[in-house]
């Protein structure tokens, strides 16, 4: 992800109004984000400290500047152990929750919302940079993470794509 700036992305949203972004908190360390701190993100998300069920993601759209989206926390947890739908990482203590957005538009006005299941602490780049066991002799790890990291950008820019275009 390229280097981002708290202007920037406090203009990004696409779900949140004016309000909620004024009040939003950028998380902690944020001033001291270096390039390579970006480089190895595909989304960037946080949880907002101010407010217990709500977060913040940034995702690169593959045709223009990344966006950014507003998220609520569901009230409650799944009682089975759940896979994130971003990074599809399967290896505990990976925690994952129910989080919505409101769509844009109209759509968004009468309450309509999309929603994912995704980590808890929105760690899915790094999840995607962690090398699996090989799982066969000859097994192209590299190439697996690369593909990884491919499908987390993908996914996560395809949720970004239902909020906008109501799909």
């Amino acid at each position: 992800m390229q280097l981002l700036t708290e202007s920037f992305i406090r203009s990004s949203f696409i779900n949140a109004s004016r309000k909620e972004v004024k009040d939003m908190t950028l998380p902690a360390g944020f001033d001291e984000l270096t390039e390579a701190d970006w480089q190895a993100h595909d989304v960037f998300g946080w949880r907002d400290p101010k407010f217990a069920r709500r977060a913040y993601v940034i995702i690169p759209q593959r045709d223009g500047d990344p966006i950014g989206i507003a998220l609520k926390q569901a009230e409650s947890s799944a009682r089975a152990r759940a896979m994130c739908n971003w990074c599809r990482d399967v290896r505990l203590p990976n925690e994952v929750a129910l989080w919505s957005a409101k769509r844009t538009g109209d759509a968004g006005r009468r309450g309509n919302t999309v929603a994912t299941l995704v980590c808890l602490e929105f760690q899915c780049s790094r999840n995607v940079r962690n090398d699996m066991p090989p799982a066969y002799e000859g097994y192209d790890v590299v190439a697996a993470r690369e593909r990884r990291i491919d499908e987390l950008q993908l996914r996560a820019a395809g949720f970004a794509e239902g909020l906008l275009n109501g799909g």
